[in-house]
């Protein structure tokens, strides 16, 4: 054994009983910044998630609507149901659904903001990037797997949110009593109704997204010189991702929502495929699988778009509120 050997031998063996060694100061400290960045990543993407959905709620609920139903989707015929509920239940049934959104959206956006902030940071160094943009396909891939993560594990609450948005409020009248329902009725199983297409869907539509927006910032670094693109331009990268996402991923968003929404309708879907050659032949492929596309259109930037600039926005907020923090003392 060597003398540095030896040495630790000896400091380890003079240790009284129920002593531990301390860990290295800088170990401690790249674990707390660890679990700060983590929890930073978390809080972010909630609210994030939540102001997003928020604004574009009932856009939303008009979409899953005419997703739901073999009727003719046209902005006219979209503004007349939303103008029909307003007069019939009144300006907030507009929102109806959004409680049962917020309490998916914001652990979704919670953990998928966060897996993703993670996923950089494990495949930055596995290929060398640590601290820097991603090559395109780790872009890509970190993306894909941080979409996938969150819908994993909350997708039961995707299910009833869908169910919510589809049926009178005498049917359903709170988040709790669409779970004891559907487990009754239709069992447990259902609340898992259509998590094949949405994982097929989130891959791409996450990855699409994630990749977009940050390939965006990335060519405007390189272009202007400035690491922090303004609020406008976070806007305007997060809705192009947003489009190019949501329009990869539409048609198993459709039948996504077909087979959640199946025991309400008086439909039965058994798989993806039967779903679409059920939608194609009824309806077809760009008036069935396509419904409600040009809503997306609107809805799906402006919603991607402040999703994305709201957890930059917040993630440069708790930085500074730290750094002030830690000044103060």
């Amino acid at each position: 054994m060597d003398q540095v050997g030896m040495g630790n031998a000896e400091h380890q063996g003079a240790l009284t009983k129920g002593e531990v060694l301390p860990r290295p100061a800088s170990s401690q400290s790249e674990g707390f910044k660890q679990g700060r960045s983590v929890l930073n990543s978390l809080l972010s993407g909630a609210f994030a998630g939540a102001v997003a959905k928020t604004a574009v709620a009932p856009l939303d609920r008009t979409k899953i609507i005419f997703q739901v139903s073999s009727n003719r989707f046209s902005a006219k015929e979209a503004y007349r149901l939303i103008y029909r509920t307003y007069l019939k239940d009144g300006f907030f049934s507009l929102w109806r659904g959004n409680s049962a959104t917020m309490v998916r959206v914001i652990p979704y956006a919670a953990i998928q903001f966060c897996a993703h902030e993670q996923y950089k940071r494990i495949l930055g160094q596995y290929y060398g990037f640590q601290g820097k943009a991603l090559p395109p396909v780790p872009r890509l891939l970190a993306g894909s797997l941080a979409g996938t993560t969150a819908a994993m594990i909350t997708y039961p609450l995707d299910m009833v949110r869908a169910r919510m948005a589809v049926t009178p409020k005498e049917m359903y009248s709170n988040i709790l009593h669409v779970f004891v329902r559907i487990s009754r009725e239709e069992g447990l199983q259902t609340l898992y109704r259509g998590f094949t297409p949405t994982i097929l869907g989130v891959m791409p539509y996450a990855g699409l997204s994630f990749f977009t927006y940050e390939t965006l910032k990335k060519i405007h670094t390189e272009h202007t010189g400035r690491s922090h693109p303004f609020s406008y331009e976070r806007l305007a990268f997060g809705a192009c991702a947003g489009l190019i996402g949501q329009s990869a991923s539409y048609p198993l968003d459709v039948v996504r929502r077909r087979m959640q929404t199946a025991g309400v309708t008086g439909h039965t879907y058994g798989s993806i495929l039967g779903t679409m050659r059920e939608i194609v032949m009824e309806e077809g492929v760009i008036r069935g699988l396509y419904k409600g596309l040009s809503m997306n259109w609107v809805k799906g930037p402006i919603a991607v778009g402040i999703s994305f600039m709201t957890f930059d926005l917040m993630q440069i907020l708790l930085r500074k509120l730290q750094q002030f923090g830690h000044s103060a003392r």
